[in-house]
């Protein structure tokens, strides 16, 4: 766990538009919880052009954590249980936008599953300081803190100080050659310039199989406290 005390910045900053999500409700009743790999070969046969996008990238769907009873699985072949307010998200340059749009209404083949997408709403990058992302792609599964050591590395590259970072899940996501080894990442007291950095270039390989792409995230102190009882 890396923890330095923030610094004080409050200054106005428009969130620019140039990269995009574009957030799509789901009509589909369930998928499989590893379903990254499926999704992005659906995605790509419909959208060719995603995978010549650096800026690009396939959010994973993710259901409900917990609800009436129900728990999120965490087997990889158990499946995922969707509700009228899932949502899939495309990360895009605004050029690709319109292009992108044509995904409404299609009929897409996860794997054995099929879903439909709806009319997409256009979303801008958040200005929030914290910001979360559920995959980073790594070589340390299970040693949290060369994990952080590497995102430390990244960052560091990409010109931004770890100042507070929290691991979270490990998971593996299955591919047909070679399977790839995630972990969940949380990043604290950032600038918003670098926020949105972040989620524009994101960290790591694995942009069209949902690794790398960062979201706002409400808080980390409480995520902090609950570790440290």
């Amino acid at each position: 766990m890396y923890w330095q005390d923030p610094k004080d910045k409050n200054e106005q900053y428009v969130v620019p538009d140039d990269i995009v999500d574009l957030s799509f409700r789901v009509l589909c009743k369930q998928l499989p919880l590893d379903h990254a790999y499926d999704l992005s070969q659906a995605i790509q046969s419909n959208l060719p052009w995603i995978t010549d996008e650096p800026q690009a990238g396939i959010h994973l769907i993710h259901g409900a954590e917990s609800g009436n009873g129900w728990i999120r699985p965490q087997d990889p072949n158990a499946l995922l249980s969707l509700s009228r307010r899932t949502r899939f998200m495309i990360r895009l340059p605004k050029p690709r936008v319109e292009a992108a749009m044509q995904l409404a209404g299609r009929r897409i083949q996860v794997g054995n599953y099929e879903l439909v997408l709806s009319q997409p709403q256009e979303k801008l990058l958040s200005s929030h300081t914290t910001i979360f992302a559920r995959h980073i792609a790594t070589d340390y599964l299970e040693d949290e803190e060369a994990f952080l050591d590497q995102a430390a590395e990244q960052l560091s590259r990409q010109g931004i100080q770890a100042r507070k970072m929290i691991s979270g899940r490990a998971h593996v996501l299955r591919m047909p050659e070679r399977n790839l080894a995630t972990r969940s990442l949380m990043i604290a007291s950032l600038d918003v310039e670098e926020s949105i950095h972040l989620q524009k270039h994101g960290l790591g390989a694995g942009r069209t199989v949902g690794c790398g792409l960062f979201i706002p995230h409400k808080g980390i102190d409480a995520v902090r406290q609950s570790q440290e009882k």
